[in-house]
């Protein structure tokens, strides 16, 4: 699986791309199917600390599924995001057994 890590006008750190990477790879063994997967990190531009934005698009067979997830650090959002797209995986999987 293709993993691509994005960030709006910032550089993200080898720590934090390689965390990415990680939960990423741990959505494919719940669901083998995901042909890549595009994550987006952004800086919201509000005075609140929640103010880091993580974006998961995952593409699969058939439709994409897709996580907006925002909190006070980036780990957190990704974590968030994950647990998301894994609910969403479940569902998928369920749908795509029935047919």
């Amino acid at each position: 699986m293709k993993i691509n890590v994005n960030s709006v006008k910032f550089k993200v750190d080898s720590k934090l791309e390689s965390l990415i990477k990680e939960k990423i790879e741990k959505l494919s063994v719940l669901y083998d199917s995901i042909l890549s997967s595009d994550v987006i990190l952004k800086l919201d531009n509000t005075s609140t600390i929640d103010n880091k934005v993580v974006e998961v698009r995952l593409a699969i067979k058939g439709n994409d599924l897709f996580s907006k997830k925002q909190s006070k650090t980036f780990d957190e959002a990704l974590d968030n995001a994950t647990d998301a797209l894994k609910k969403q995986l479940t569902k998928h999987k369920g749908k795509v057994k029935k047919i």
